[in-house]
């Protein structure tokens, strides 16, 4: 019976593939599989009447991508962006967007087994954006949820504000 519940355990353990990034001191980690590319911050238009959060839109190699400032999304205070900055360039629902990060650390390959449910509250993001946090040996890392944090009007306003 003991073989059982191991092998069940083994079989449900799986390996993660994550981009890890920070976002102040807050460290977090999105499926890879999401991921297109991570870019230097270019030029961004804003695009007038949008939500605080939408940064606006750039010219990726002639596709017109909206972009979102994670930071704001996540109500955190904004800070000026610098030369660790980065575009996550990630696609949600079949829609390509990209989000503004303080600094994409690595990819990293994690099991499920040191994951748990997230808290009510971790840090200052709502866990309701969050699946998972893993406890790596010497911090933790944020499993987000980006189209969690992209409600179904969020989408159809980044996909406006690309059409503008």
């Amino acid at each position: 019976m003991a073989d059982l519940a191991h092998e069940e355990k083994q079989s449900a353990s799986e390996i993660l593939q994550l981009v890890g990034f920070k976002i102040g001191q807050e460290e977090f980690g999105i499926n890879i599989l999401a991921v297109h590319e991570i870019i230097k911050v270019i030029d961004i238009t804003t695009v007038p009447n949008a939500s605080e959060y939408i940064a606006g839109v750039i010219n990726l190699r002639g596709r017109i991508i909206p972009i979102v400032h994670l930071r704001k999304r996540l109500h955190m205070p904004v800070i000026e962006t610098d030369k660790n900055t980065r575009i996550i360039v990630v696609e949600i629902n079949g829609k390509t967007i990209g989000f503004v990060v303080d600094e994409v650390l690595e990819v990293l390959r994690i099991s499920t087994d040191i994951t748990e449910k997230p808290p009510e509250l971790v840090a200052s993001v709502d866990s309701e954006y969050i699946t998972a946090v893993a406890k790596l040996e010497d911090r933790l890392l944020i499993l987000l949820d980006l189209e969690k944090t992209l409600a179904n009007d969020d989408l159809d306003e980044l996909e406006k504000v690309s059409t503008k």
